[in-house]
């Protein structure tokens, strides 16, 4: 008896891992560059714990709020057309035939056999098929939502507490270029992380995640020692 075939691509782990890495990497950018800015501006060890705390629970909020947000109108957009569609394939289901296999003739099938196919499809999912070819709907690419807002919420507390682990081990006054290197490397690996994950190149993902972390955690803190006033 010959063996089932199972593949597994990347392609399935691109929902929870975009927002899963943007999640991550915000958390320990905005954060890093959250208590930097306020370490700049001479402000105690105490205060700067609690601004990176504030910014951990506002963040993970916002993220949650803004993926959900985001990613529900995706949704909203693609149940519009899925009953849409339905309503097409009861009132015109000849219609719908010839527009499958015409879809199927442009992507070099032969008409004869472009036509049945779009028949033995439609007979067994006729929705499915419009959905998958017509629309590029599918149930690997489909919007989920709640998946995306708890993933969002989650990996960026996850992130932001990378620095604030830093700021409560890290000597008050080394403080900040021990949160900066400490999350220019979390980012690095993040980056490389994701890059594995996703079939990139690792360097590179490490490479664009730090450079534009370390440009943030820069520009705060030369806001913070701009109009912080020295103790």
């Amino acid at each position: 008896m010959a063996k089932s075939h199972w593949e597994r691509h990347r392609t399935e782990r691109i929902g929870w891992l975009r927002a899963a890495v943007l999640g991550a990497n915000d958390g320990i950018v905005s954060t890093a560059s959250l208590v930097l800015g306020v370490a700049a501006a001479h402000a105690t060890h105490a205060n700067i714990m609690v601004a990176g705390v504030a910014g951990l629970v506002a963040g993970a909020m916002s993220m949650a709020a803004g993926e959900y947000v985001s990613v529900h109108s995706q949704a909203d957009t693609e149940k519009a057309d899925l009953e849409r569609e339905r309503k097409e394939l009861q009132t015109d289901d000849p219609g719908e035939r010839r527009e499958l296999a015409a879809i199927y003739v442009g992507r070099g099938l032969d008409p004869a056999l472009a036509k049945k196919v779009a028949d033995q499809l439609m007979a067994h999912d006729a929705l499915g098929a419009h959905a998958r070819d017509e629309l590029g709907i599918s149930a690997t690419l489909s919007a989920r939502p709640i998946q995306a807002a708890l993933a969002s919420a989650a990996s960026f507390s996850v992130g932001a507490a990378l620095p604030l682990l830093v700021i409560v081990l890290a000597p008050e006054a080394n403080l900040i270029p021990y949160v900066g290197g400490a999350s220019l490397a979390f980012l690095a690996f993040l980056g490389a992380l994701a890059a594995r994950v996703g079939g990139a190149g690792m360097a590179v993902g490490a490479m664009r995640v730090t450079f534009w972390g370390a440009l943030a955690m820069a520009l705060t803190a030369g806001v913070g020692a701009l109009f912080g006033t020295a103790v």
